[in-house]
């Protein structure tokens, strides 16, 4: 999941980052407003953390501008613990959930599981798809209630997948959602993550199927061969990638 965090406190805008980089997600960071509606015009993000005090631009016109492009993406906005007038002008312009400084950064990231929760369109703590189960409180995967041991990466991929789960994901669809501002991830960086993902789920009968020059798709449990048939990685056409 890509956050982007407009704040322009860099102490606060710094401890923000390192705390959600370390619970596996993305993070890209800007310090005044212009930047922020920049960044929100042209990229995509799976959660905006808003600082309405922002420089240039300010937190009201951002989030007001993003709703104008008709945008969904779920925004928390962070507030001075005096500023109801802000809040409830924020909370009207359409923001999902905000927070006053200064505030439990344990609570913030319980915030921010909710509404990414939210944002891939369920809100119940556990997915399940077959056997396989991710619960999204936890972060943590399961296949027939064994615990998976993924990296963050793998992770952040598998919550890609099901939250699109029978649709097709292409990789600039992946890179966009798994990577920060200047990371180099290549094509051939993605594969050897969805194979990795792959080795561990297809154990269950959930499979990962690779549509050939498009992008991956996790099969619908029902439409899943069952352990041993399709081989790994076998797309669509019936190609091994």
């Amino acid at each position: 999941m890509r956050i982007l965090l407009a704040e322009d406190d860099g102490v606060l805008a710094d401890g923000l980052t390192r705390s959600l980089r370390q619970s596996g997600y993305a993070i890209d960071c800007v310090a005044d407003g212009q930047e922020a509606d920049a960044a929100l015009s042209t990229q995509e993000f799976d959660l905006l953390i808003l600082d309405l005090g922002l420089p240039r631009l300010s937190g009201l016109e951002v989030l007001r501008r993003l709703r104008a492009r008709a945008s969904l993406l779920p925004v928390l906005i962070l507030t001075a613990a005096d500023s109801i007038e802000q809040r409830v002008n924020g909370l009207d312009l359409g923001a999902d959930d905000y927070m006053a400084k200064p505030f439990a950064l344990s609570e913030l990231e319980a915030r921010v599981r909710a509404l990414t929760r939210r944002g891939a369109g369920g809100g119940a703590a556990v997915v399940r798809h077959g056997p396989l189960s991710y619960d999204q409180v936890g972060r943590s995967a399961y296949i027939n209630e064994q615990m998976l041991d993924l990296s963050a990466r793998e992770l952040g991929l598998l919550e890609i997948l099901l939250a699109r789960s029978g649709r097709l994901v292409s990789k600039e669809q992946l890179v966009d959602h798994l990577c920060e501002w200047g990371e180099e991830v290549s094509n051939n960086a993605i594969e050897v993550y969805v194979h990795r993902l792959r080795k561990k789920i297809e154990v269950g009968g959930v499979r990962i199927a690779t549509v050939r020059g498009l992008g991956y798709c996790l099969e619908k449990f029902s439409d899943a061969p069952k352990p041993g048939h399709g081989g790994d990685g076998a797309d669509k056409h019936g190609a091994a990638k």
